[in-house]
């Protein structure tokens, strides 16, 4: 019993001792416990003040990836300049070095504006600081001056940096130079409105001063006066002496209308050799206005008719001016430039070299002429013409020909002869289709005398204008025409007017050759009235001269006419050419004609011109 008591008690102290052990080792747990804790509070703590200096770390490379921008911005190619608050300069960039020319040492601490501007546009500056002080920003273009003292244009923005409390702290200027900007600009603004080669406003900045003056005119205001003016004969230099002696005259002659006109008035070129006035603020009476304009349309047609001076070449030219006087500001731009170019075209018809005011009866010849080549033109299409013949006779009385006269069938006015519509026709170049419908007709006509033992020996004269003669083809065009009817060439005559020999000479030679040579005959039309030169005569193949009816008119009463006659008819016969007078009427002037020695005659003596029908009946009558 005692030995299991003793082993119980050693159980029981085994026991205890197991207790206290299973405690220490509790007790151990727990600190272990604490620790771990502890270790995972503190890997907390480093994961947290890793992840902070991570973050550190993206905002010092934002940080410094901004600054590097920002950086890069300020040495742009536009000038950077930072100020204090008052203006002196903290520090700028390599662009202003480069526009302005001045180094970073002169101008730190420098004010600015004196150093852009220099002192001369005090108040621009001022105001400009001004209102980027109360705006905030202020940008514009300033004259501004570079270190070497040129002047630059230049775009300039100055902005305002302020601080946490509103107050100026900083102000922050950019610009660039715009110069060679701004000489363009100007240089395609002075192409849009300026006239290059004499350098006066050109047709759309002359449109818009008219239309400036027509909104300020009325019948209580002073009047205006547009007046339009041409140079005479301006083609022929171009011809004669080439288009660097035009485009010399042209300079030379608006440099002289400037300096006939006032100041408030305006000279522009229209085109070519036109030129175009505007006169402002002239009396509200018509009559004084008008007088007032023609004192200037003189003094510029004065200026215009001394000598020019083209590259050692002395020239003489003179204008044609229309003028229309105008104080109503209802009336439009058109119709002012129609009523000027109307009365230009007057002063031309006047004879040139003169000036004309408008007149509403001009407005009805203009509509009326324009009405007629309408009319002309269905003509054409309609094939509304007939060929008259006026007969031509020798001494004898016996007929060698007949001049061919275009009439116009009209369908209103009856019979219309070539004096009223040719000039026409001429300056409408309608002249061609009508000359070639008479040589078709002239030609048709004598295929049809030749089969006739009455008209076959006849010859047939059509009268040539000098656009249809210089057309390039003339030649080949006439020939055509005699190959098509088959008629003997050297029936048909071809008469030509000494205006027309007066260019081109040695072109006219060729023409003239080429279809004398066919068998073709020439006359010179009104001989003795145009521009007649002895050389003519002998270089071109002439068959005949036509001695002009103002001769034959007074030849029985006038020594002079006579005269002039007698001198024709004695160098044709001296150059072997033969002598025609045309306008005989009375038996007296074919008789003189006959003494001095011309045989050869036309005019209502022996027929007026008639249908061919009907010459062809006082043929039969003999």
């Amino acid at each position: 019993t005692q030995n299991l008591l003793f082993e119980n008690d050693e159980k029981e102290k085994r026991a205890a001792e197991l207790v206290i052990a299973s405690k220490k080792l509790l007790f151990q747990n727990e600190e272990k416990d604490k620790r771990a804790a502890e270790l995972i509070v503190a890997t907390k703590e480093l994961i947290f003040q890793n992840e902070e200096k991570e973050k550190r770390a993206t905002e010092l490379v934002i940080t410094n990836q901004a600054l590097s921008i920002a950086a890069a911005a300020f040495e742009s190619s536009a000038a950077i300049v930072v100020t204090d608050k008052n203006n002196n300069i903290l520090r700028v960039n390599l662009a202003f070095n480069t526009i302005t020319g001045h180094t970073v040492e002169d101008v730190i601490g420098q004010e600015l504006p004196p150093i852009l501007f220099g002192h001369q546009d005090k108040i621009l500056n001022e105001a400009a600081w001004s209102r980027a002080n109360q705006e905030g920003q202020w940008e514009g273009e300033i004259l501004s001056i570079r270190k070497n003292g040129e002047a630059y244009q230049q775009f300039l923005t100055i902005k305002v940096v302020k601080d946490q409390d509103d107050a100026i702290s900083y102000y922050v200027s950019t610009f660039i130079d715009i110069t060679e900007r701004r000489a363009v600009e100007d240089e395609i603004k002075s192409l849009a409105f300026y006239d290059p080669l004499t350098l006066l406003p050109n047709r759309r900045l002359f449109a818009d001063r008219v239309k400036h003056a027509l909104l300020t005119c009325s019948r209580l205001e002073p009047s205006c006066a547009v007046m339009l003016l041409d140079i005479d004969h301006f083609k022929t230099l171009n011809d004669s002496l080439g288009h660097h002696f035009g485009d010399l005259l042209l300079q030379q002659v608006a440099t002289r209308i400037s300096h006939c006109i006032r100041e408030a008035d305006t000279v522009a070129r229209m085109g070519g050799d036109e030129f175009v006035v505007l006169l402002e603020a002239l009396s509200i009476e018509t009559f004084e206005a008008a007088t007032q304009t023609e004192v200037i349309a003189q003094k510029i047609l004065y200026s215009l008719n001394q000598p020019y001076q083209l590259d050692g070449h002395e020239y003489h030219s003179s204008a044609s001016i229309g003028m229309t006087i105008f104080g109503d500001n209802k009336v439009a731009l058109d119709v002012i430039l129609k009523q000027a170019d109307i009365a230009m075209y007057q002063a031309k018809t006047d004879g040139r070299n003169s000036i004309c005011f408008y007149d509403p009866k001009m407005q009805e010849v203009i509509v009326a002429r324009a009405d007629m080549e309408k009319d002309l033109r269905e003509a054409i299409k309609n094939n509304s013409f007939q060929l008259y013949c006026q007969i031509q006779v020798d001494s004898t009385g016996r007929p060698i020909g007949a001049e061919a006269l275009i009439r116009w069938k009209h369908p209103e006015r009856g019979i219309i002869c070539p004096s009223d519509f040719i000039d026409l026709a001429e300056e409408s170049r309608l002249i061609l289709p009508i000359g070639q419908w008479v040589l078709d007709t002239a030609c048709a006509q004598l295929k049809i005398w030749q089969k006739n033992p009455l008209t076959r020996d006849l010859v047939l004269s059509i009268n040539i204008s000098a656009r249809q003669f210089h057309q390039k083809d003339f030649v080949k065009q006439v020939k055509e025409t005699l190959q098509m009817h088959k008629v003997n060439p050297a029936r048909l005559k071809l008469e030509l007017t000494e205006s027309m020999l007066v260019k081109n000479i040695s072109d006219i030679m060729k023409t003239m050759n080429a279809l004398n040579k066919i068998g073709i005959c020439f006359s010179l039309d009104d001989f003795g009235t145009g521009y007649s030169s002895l050389k003519y005569l002998k270089i071109l193949p002439l068959n005949e001269l036509k001695i002009d009816r103002s001769f034959v008119r007074d030849i029985t009463a006038g020594a002079s006419d006579k005269a002039i006659v007698i001198a024709i008819i004695s160098m044709a016969n001296s150059l072997n050419i033969n002598v025609i007078a045309e306008g005989v009427e009375t038996e007296e002037q074919r008789q003189c004609l006959l003494d001095i020695g011309c045989s050869d005659y036309q005019g209502y003596l022996f027929g007026e011109p008639m249908p061919i029908d009907e010459f062809e009946a006082l043929l039969k009558k003999g």
